[in-house]
């Protein structure tokens, strides 16, 4: 993503105008935010589906790619925001997306970004254990993931590629040499943790510009690196480079051709298409299909997305709104409009013929926590990482004067109070499509933390254990060991379980022996 440190807080008047936004549309959304009674927020009659009559049998089992980048999903439940299925109920978010047929995520990777000190940059605080999980609840709906590797502490875009700060001495040689173990030790720590690893990265956003370089030749000899450690750690991993804004179609061609000049071996040629910015459809498919044709290479849009409404959630600002100038909105700002930019750009891809592969949707969950206040907010986006940036970037990234929220957060596919809107149905209709893995269930009985179908004073001795940290719950014990439902393990619930093995039946242990289901792949 061309991220908010470039598309907003380098241009001053924006920030203004966006904040200016915000607080007159504060009403408006405070009602949204407030509402208790569930229906679907955005409803849509827009339902036209795309096919890619040529759709290439190596990539992905022969099915395009229905991606979403949910990058900063950790921080935002740690911060307390919720999501819920088609149906109001509460669910996990892979779940929802699982049910609407995304079979990709796309995750971006920073080396270290925190101070040190136990303070993270914000933004997801993207380091590679955050990369590892979720890499391993995609993989348990049967997703596969797209390791976005940007080589930075934080955000790298086609304005900002600082490198990272143990690397800032490096000579050019030196340099590549990280590049290639670091990018190694990514992928193999994603993979023991669970990840089924489909495709990487190497760089974001690159045009031109790359871990501090500008110089194409020499980008292409660190591009060299990554693309080699990708290689001989799995050769049926996709490899893609990414730049943004195919409108300037003479970059796109030059990108392309310097790096067949430097004989690059990589894949998939991937654009950034904000339809708002970056020009129509039919230029993106004219520009990709031109490079995929010429160079022989796989084509895809890595990030897109386009406002459902005006309002703002988190006290922030918008990056677009109906107030924004400059900038070409040609749907409407409504989920309507929404699911048409989105089909658009499915369909562009699927005009690309055999190259075009699929669509990465950019932060569809990129949420404030509803019904809080702004200070509220801002603790969320210092403690929790959950905004674009906490304080504590600012060591870093110079245009970092503050913790910031999400410019995004009108631009999900769920709304204000984490609910799906009807723009998320789009990823349905997209098609071929291959049968989905079937997800399996089993039942565990609360306060059974040993897992041997019946409640003894052994589950006891594990849940007194684990409240004294003298070990850790997986997250089914954490589920069955929460017997009072208040999503904590703690004194509370070893009471409730002691009582309950003693007969001494009371208030509170409603759930202690019923079953609780869990799905498993």
């Amino acid at each position: 993503m061309s991220v908010m440190n470039t598309k907003i807080f380098q241009r001053s008047v924006k920030i203004c105008a966006a904040l200016t936004a915000s607080v007159l549309m504060m009403t408006s959304s405070a009602n949204l935010m407030t509402s208790s009674a569930y229906s679907r927020a955005g409803t849509s009659s827009y339902n036209r589906s795309v096919t890619f009559d040529t759709f290439p049998a190596a990539v992905n089992g022969g099915e395009p790619i229905r991606g979403v980048d949910i990058s900063s999903i950790l921080a935002i439940e740690e911060a307390g925001v919720v999501f819920h299925d088609d149906k109001g109920n509460e669910e996990d978010i892979f779940r929802v997306l699982y049910d609407h047929d995304v079979n990709y995520i796309r995750v971006r990777v920073w080396n270290e970004p925190n101070d040190g000190k136990g303070h993270g940059y914000g933004g997801g605080n993207n380091d590679v254990k955050t990369a590892c999980e979720i890499g391993r609840r995609a993989a348990k709906y049967g997703m596969k993931l797209l390791v976005d590797i940007q080589y930075s502490d934080f955000w790298a875009d086609p304005a900002k590629q600082t490198r990272p700060k143990y690397w800032a001495s490096h000579d050019h040689n030196t340099l590549s040499g990280e590049i290639y173990k670091w990018t190694t030790w990514v992928l193999t720590a994603i993979t023991e943790a669970g990840g089924d690893i489909g495709m990487v990265q190497v760089g974001n956003e690159t045009n031109c510009f790359f871990c501090g370089e500008t110089d194409m030749y020499k980008i292409c000899e660190l591009f060299a690196s990554g693309n080699k450690a990708v290689r001989d750690f799995d050769r049926n991993i996709l490899i893609a480079h990414h730049f943004a804004n195919p409108a300037k179609a003479d970059h796109f061609y030059w990108y392309a051709k310097i790096m067949n000049e430097c004989k690059l071996d990589y894949d998939v040629f991937a654009a950034s298409f904000y339809p708002y910015w970056h020009g129509t459809p039919e230029n993106l498919t004219n520009v990709l299909s031109t490079i995929g044709n010429t160079y022989n290479k796989y084509v895809m849009v890595a990030e897109t997305a386009y406002p459902y409404t005006s309002d703002d959630s988190d006290g922030f600002g918008n990056t677009i709104s109906q107030w924004s100038t400059g900038v070409d909105l040609d749907y409407d700002i409504s989920v309507e409009g929404q699911a048409e930019s989105l089909t658009d750009a499915f369909q562009a891809i699927a005009n690309c013929g055999g190259k075009g592969i699929g669509v990465f949707y950019w932060e569809p969950a990129w949420l404030g926590v509803s019904g809080i206040s702004q200070s509220q907010q801002r603790d969320n986006w210092d403690r929790y990482g959950s905004g674009w940036a906490s304080s504590y970037a600012s060591e870093y990234d110079q245009d970092v004067t503050s913790a910031g929220g999400s410019s995004f957060d009108n631009q999900a596919l769920f709304d204000f109070r984490g609910y799906p809107l009807e723009s998320l149905d789009v990823f349905t209709r997209i098609y071929p499509k291959k049968n989905k893995p079937e997800i399996k269930w089993k039942t565990r009985l609360y306060g059974d933390l040993d897992g041997d179908g019946s409640l003894s004073r052994s589950d006891l001795t594990l849940l007194k254990n684990a409240v004294i940290k003298k070990c850790k719950l997986d997250d089914e014990q954490f589920a069955v060991g929460d017997v009072n439902a208040d999503k904590k393990v703690d004194i509370n619930d070893i009471i409730l379980l002691d009582r309950y093995l003693s007969n001494k039946h009371g208030s509170g242990m409603d759930l202690i022996g019923k079953s609780r289901s869990f799905e498993l792949k």
